[in-house]
């Protein structure tokens, strides 16, 4: 694990060197452009790397981060990169994952003061909210925390669902897909939820936009 940021650049160094090594065009290649087939909005958490956890190359996934990872209607960030990703590089679906133990749902389920971060915390403390009657009834802290994850990553998949744009490329076709999966940090297995979208027809009537 690189310790200092020597480490990191010789790190790059021997990826570069062993990379060329299977694939002497790859780089080539990677700088004529990207086309990616999924966008992948995660958590901002260090031990979940897209590409690494999925065994996918550079230039497979394009990546938007942030804590516990949420899709927040006023985050001009997300927005751009869904906005690009859907609309630019047309992918086709797009993944929100999560994962168990995640700090920022377990900072959200608390009533600790965390200063600044209360402001994030608030949407995650929200999905709380929505489904307080179900995670009361866990006694057990562990499994409501897992709970917990999952059901902020559904709360996500549909607030993705709500997004203009995202229902206009639905209008012209069946693409793109939302998915919700967790990644457990113990085994390093990703869950597929079992959510998948591509149409707001479970959406209540007043975040379904008319077609143009």
């Amino acid at each position: 694990m690189a310790e200092t940021i020597k480490d990191l650049i010789n790190g790059n160094v021997s990826w570069v060197n062993n990379t060329l090594k299977h694939n002497p065009n790859f780089f080539n290649k990677l700088a004529t452009g990207q086309s990616p087939q999924f966008l992948w909005i995660g958590c901002s958490d260090s031990r979940v790397p897209a590409t690494e956890i999925t065994n996918a190359l550079p230039g497979s996934i394009f990546v938007q981060r942030n804590i516990a990872n949420m899709v927040v209607h006023t985050d001009s960030n997300l927005l751009s990169v869904v906005n690009y990703a859907v609309k630019v590089l047309k992918v086709k679906h797009i993944i929100v994952c999560g994962h168990y133990g995640c700090g920022g749902v377990q900072a959200a389920m608390s009533n600790e003061n965390f200063g600044f971060l209360d402001n994030w915390l608030m949407h995650i403390k929200d999905v709380y909210r929505l489904h307080e009657k179900e995670l009361d009834e866990i006694k057990d802290e562990k499994k409501k925390l897992d709970r917990y994850v999952e059901l902020n990553i559904q709360e996500q998949v549909t607030n993705l669902a709500k997004v203009s744009f995202i229902q206009q490329e639905w209008n012209n076709g069946e693409f793109p897909h939302i998915h919700g999966w967790v990644y457990s940090l113990k085994d390093g297995l990703i869950k597929d939820l079992g959510v998948s979208v591509n149409n707001n027809d479970a959406l209540e009537q007043v975040y379904q936009y008319n077609e143009k």
